[in-house]
C-alpha cells in the first residue's frame, strides 16, 4: 500500500440524477452543466490538475453517455481509458466506468475498487467547486491513521443573516454569510484501501450513511477543516451564483 501522491487516482462521483437542479438543462447530467464556458466537471478536474493530479476515474450512471461523448469515449463501453486535454493543453488520463444507473454513492465507489487497487486515492463529487488546497489535505491525511479524510467546510447561508439586539433593532446584516456554526462534509476526500471494508456492492449503499457513520464510530474518519471558498451546485440559485463568479472572472476555484 502506498501513501497518496500525485500519481494517485482521483475518483469523481458523476452518476446521480441531480433532481434538485432541474430546469438548467435536463438533457445532461449535473456534472456536465456548464459554469461559464466549461462543464462544472472540467472545473473540478482543473483544480486537481493544478496540484499535479492527472489520473481520473469517473463513476458514471445517469446520462453517462453524455459524459463519455464529451471526453471522447464510446457509448457502448462499460470501462474504457481515454486521454483528454483540459483548457491550457493540460493532458489527463480518464477511466470512464459504468457504475450503474441507480447505484448510490457507496456502491459506486465499491465498483471501481480494481482501478485503485491497493493504493490510496482521492475522491470527490462532480457537482461542487472549492479553493481547497489539495496538497494540504493530503499532508493532513498522512498524519492521521484513518480510512478516510474528508474536507469539513462551513456552508454558505442561503439567506441574509441578521443580528438583533434586545430592543428589537438590527445591529448587523450580512447578505451572504458563511454559516457561523456547524461544519459539513464538503467532499474532497483522501482514502486508504481500508475504506473498502466499509463498502459493498449494494445498489442502495449510501457512502455518507452507514459507511461514514461506522468509520466515525471506529475513529477511522479524519476531518481537514477548510475555511476558504466552497460551493456545491444543488439548485438553480447555486448555478446562477457560480456562473456569475465565472463570468466576472472572480471564480475563487480557478488558478
Amino acid at each position: 500500500m502506498s501513501s497518496p501522491s500525485n500519481s494517485s487516482p482521483v475518483v469523481i462521483l458523476c452518476g446521480g440524477k441531480g433532481t434538485r437542479i432541474r430546469g438548467v438543462d435536463d438533457t445532461v447530467p449535473k456534472p456536465m452543466i456548464p459554469v461559464g464556458s466549461q462543464p462544472i466537471l472540467v472545473h473540478i478536474m482543473e483544480h486537481y490538475a493544478h496540484f499535479g493530479f492527472h489520473n481520473f476515474v469517473l463513476c458514471l450512471g445517469y446520462l453517462g453517455e453524455v459524459i463519455r461523448a464529451h471526453f471522447g469515449g464510446a457509448e457502448t463501453s462499460k470501462t474504457e481509458q481515454v486521454q483528454f486535454l483540459l483548457p491550457g493543453n493540460i493532458a489527463i488520463n480518464i477511466s470512464l466506468v459504468d457504475t450503474g444507473q441507480n447505484t448510490m454513492t457507496g456502491g459506486r465507489v465499491h465498483r471501481i475498487r480494481e482501478l485503485v487497487g491497493n493504493d490510496d486515492f482521492l475522491l470527490t463529487y462532480g457537482d461542487g467547486v472549492s479553493d481547497v488546497p489539495i496538497d494540504d489535505v493530503m499532508k493532513f491525511h498522512q498524519t492521521h491513521n484513518a480510512a478516510m479524510t474528508l474536507t469539513a467546510v462551513r456552508p454558505p447561508s442561503r439567506f441574509g443573516e441578521v443580528a438583533v439586539d434586545s430592543t428589537g433593532y438590527a445591529t448587523s446584516f450580512n447578505e451572504k454569510p458563511q454559516a457561523s456554526a456547524g461544519l459539513i462534509s464538503g467532499g474532497y476526500f483522501v482514502c486508504r484501501p481500508t475504506l473498502f471494508k466499509y463498502l459493498s456492492d449494494r445498489v442502495d449503499l449510501v457512502l455518507e450513511a452507514e459507511p461514514m457513520r461506522q468509520m466515525a464510530h471506529e475513529r477511522q474518519l479524519a476531518a481537514f477543516t477548510h475555511e476558504g471558498f466552497w460551493q456545491c451546485m444543488d439548485t438553480y440559485r447555486d448555478w446562477e451564483l457560480l456562473n456569475d463568479l465565472a463570468q466576472r472572472n472572480q471564480a475563487p476555484w480557478r488558478h
